[in-house]
C-alpha cells in the first residue's frame, strides 16, 4: 500500500467513525481529521507529480 493509499484509507475511516457516532463533537472531530489526511494524500500526490516533472527536466538537459 503506498503512503497515498494509506492517507486515503485513514480519511475514509474516519468518516465512517463520524457516520457511526452520535455526538455532534465526535463526528465534527472525525470530519475534520478525514478532511486532513485527504489533504495530506493530495499533497503528496502533487509531491510526487512535482518530482516527476522535475526529473523529466533533468533528463532532457541531460540528453
Amino acid at each position: 500500500m503506498t503512503v497515498i493509499e494509506t492517507y486515503r484509507a485513514n480519511a475514509a475511516a474516519q468518516r465512517e467513525a463520524a457516520e457511526k457516532t452520535n455526538l455532534p463533537n465526535r463526528r465534527e472531530m472525525h470530519e475534520r481529521s478525514a478532511l486532513t489526511w485527504e489533504t495530506m494524500a493530495i499533497s503528496a500526490e502533487a509531491t510526487i507529480g512535482r518530482a516527476l516533472v522535475n526529473q523529466a527536466a533533468k533528463a532532457e538537459r541531460e540528453a
